[in-house]
């Protein structure tokens, strides 16, 4: 029991936290669940099997999990090009779009096992705030055409505009059926006529509509049939999603105490069915309790998964930010530490179940997991109840729950893509450095138009490429050669005037890497014509990479070319190890010319530097200098 984190003592606080959180969880899950495509039932699954599951196996003791928007908006993408491969056929899809949720949950075990958690607080903020705000208009723009009750496969003029592609794509299908048995030939076409023939009109509608819903998918796609859907608005629909969102938003100024959600969910359905109106249910959730999907396994190809790899790579490292950022939110309120990569582990397990029972993938939710908070709960039991009671939900009152308006989800899920977004963000872009406000805007606009999974991509690159200049920039900077007697470091205040002219010291500050490695190599451009000697200090240099490690050899052998000796100051150990590696220690620097001090480095000079310009820059003698 210790193993796990609970402690009975705080039984009663988190009975209540859990018993709240997930009453609040209940009325998204089922809106999630609808959006994603897969329906209400797998938006319930995926609350109830991660809400228990990350809770057990998780790292931070007051999380409530399960859908949240991120993980449903990358979901929602996910679903719908599967099914549109599977010509709209969403069972026929089901298999492989579990496989890629059950992948994404493994990874997340896998980032877990290797340590990654800690990394992922590095993600720079431009990223996540475009993303966000993105997941908020997509949510937002997608939810408004079934909150005015329009469908567009229901709509009988524009499915009938699909006809002919839905035509002309059942025949290539049966010529690559029949290529496929090998009895497409050029010479007798009897086959493919015969079966050309036996096409029927349901056929042909079933493939318009499949066609209609892919076109209308997505931000582009509502916004085609926008239009379209304004001028066939549902004015029922549109009157019950308003007054959800408008008891949403003005119940949380009466009192936060229950939730606004909720209230809306129980009161506009309440009336509906209460007055007997003619609206549009959510889909039928089935009644018992929820069965392995084996069709993950028996219908398995990995052809069909290997081109989602990466969707699943991105969808369990979106689940992994959403996971921890609300992790320090609870720690923040509890003042205890959460441990990043356990809570990946948790997390990872309680997708991996929720999509062997046909869940939709979830992360730690940051409202639930503060009601939670607020309501007493202080272990991983109170997520555990959360989950539990969301099944009793789930086993008793299934077929009421099947009775709820889709407009009341509808806005329910508009009010989750106005709180989704990022004003904090977006109100600073004014004040924020433009390279910073150029990746926020990227995302945002590469997220909403374009594809979630790649625009994330494109903005940790860009944002690692700008990083980089920066960091580069900085160190060059702050390493910059400058003449000795103009500004010495402390220790460089008794150096002998009578050898300015023969010693030149390079100072060189920060990491040496591939991002400042171009200011490095002007070092043999900056050595004076009359030094014979260079002192590189480094004790400012923490690390060094291959980039940094080749350009210091480049350096090296171009200064002994010249006949110049070198000596290091303070090398550190990791710098000094790199050196070794590829022998430019001892072989260009030899042992004797590495200093632990400055020191130590002056006593070599005064034994082994000789005078030879005097104050006027005049040989003294004939130039040379001593060996090593």
């Amino acid at each position: 029991m210790a193993n796990f984190g609970f402690d009975l003592k705080h039984i009663k606080g988190d009975f209540f936290g859990g018993l709240t959180a997930g009453i609040v969880a209940l009325p998204l899950a089922l809106a999630f669940g609808v959006s994603s495509g897969l329906g209400p039932a797998a938006g319930l699954y995926g609350a109830i099997f991660i809400s228990f599951f990350a809770a057990l196996f998780g790292g931070t003791n007051t999380q409530i999990s399960g859908p949240t928007a991120p993980m449903t908006a990358v979901s929602m993408v996910v679903i719908a090009t599967i099914v549109a491969v599977n010509d709209g056929d969403t069972t026929q899809a089901l298999p492989i779009i579990l496989a890629v949720f059950l992948l994404s949950g493994l990874i997340q075990i896998g980032l877990g096992l290797l340590g990654i958690g800690k990394y992922i607080r590095y993600i720079p903020y431009p990223v996540v705030s475009g993303f966000m705000t993105a997941i908020g208009v997509i949510i937002i723009l997608t939810q408004i055409l079934p909150s005015i009750g329009y469908y567009p496969k229901e709509d009988i003029d524009y499915v009938q505009n699909f006809k002919p592609i839905a035509e002309e794509i059942i025949l290539e299908n049966i010529l690559k059926e029949e290529a496929g048995e090998g009895i497409l030939v050029l010479e007798d076409f009897k086959e493919t006529i015969k079966r050309a023939e036996s096409i029927t009109p349901a056929q042909i509608q079933k493939e318009s509509e499949a066609l209609a819903a892919n076109e209308a998918s997505g931000i582009l796609g509502a916004i085609k049939v926008m239009p379209r859907a304004l001028n066939n608005i549902n004015w029922l629909e549109l009157i019950l999603a308003l007054c959800t969102i408008i008891i949403i938003f003005g119940f949380k100024r009466i009192t936060k105490a229950v939730p606004s959600t909720l209230v809306a969910l129980l009161v506009v359905s309440g009336a509906a069915i209460a007055f007997n109106i003619d609206y549009r249910p959510i889909a039928q959730i089935p009644s018992g309790l929820p069965m392995p999907q084996l069709g993950i396994f028996t219908e398995f190809s990995l052809g069909q998964l290997t081109p989602y790899i990466f969707t699943a790579i991105t969808l369990s490292l979106l689940g992994a930010i959403d996971s921890l950022l609300t992790s320090v939110v609870a720690d923040n309120m509890t003042k205890t530490k959460h441990k990043p990569n356990k809570e990946l582990i948790g997390q990872g397990i309680g997708n991996s179940i929720a999509a062997l029972f046909g869940g939709i993938p979830g992360a730690g939710a940051t409202i639930r997991t503060v009601v939670n908070i607020n309501a007493g709960g202080k272990t991983k039991l109170s997520g555990m109840i959360a989950g539990i009671l969301l099944l009793i939900i789930l086993v008793g009152l299934g077929p009421i729950a099947s009775k709820i308006p889709a407009a009341v989800l509808a806005g329910i899920l508009i009010t989750v893509g106005i709180g989704v977004m990022d004003y904090k963000g977006l109100k600073a872009i004014p004040y924020m450095p433009k390279p910073e406000v150029a990746i926020l805007l990227i995302v945002l606009v590469l997220s909403s138009f374009w594809n979630l999974v790649y625009a994330v991509g494109i903005g940790l690159v860009i944002a690692s490429l700008m990083f980089m200049k920066k960091i580069g920039d900085l160190t060059g900077k702050a390493s910059d050669v400058i003449p000795l007697k103009e500004e010495p470091w402390s220790d460089e205040k008794g150096f002998p005037n009578s050898l300015e002219q023969e010693v030149f010291i390079k100072h060189v500050n920060g990491p040496l890497f591939f991002g400042s490695t171009s200011q490095f190599q002007q070092l043999a451009q900056q050595i004076p014509d009359k030094a014979s000697n260079v002192v590189i200090r480094m004790g400012k240099v923490p690390y060094m990479d291959q980039s940094g490690l080749y350009a210091m050899e480049d350096i090296l052998v171009d200064l002994a070319s010249k006949g110049i000796l070198v000596a290091i100051v303070d090398l550190k150990e990791q710098p000094r190890y790199m050196m070794e590696r590829i022998d430019i220690v001892p072989d260009l620097i030899s042992n004797d010319r590495i200093f632990d001090n400055f020191d130590q480095c002056m006593e070599w000079i005064a034994n082994n530097v000789e005078d030879v310009y005097d104050a006027a820059n005049r040989p003294i003698s004939k130039k040379g200098h001593s060996s090593a």
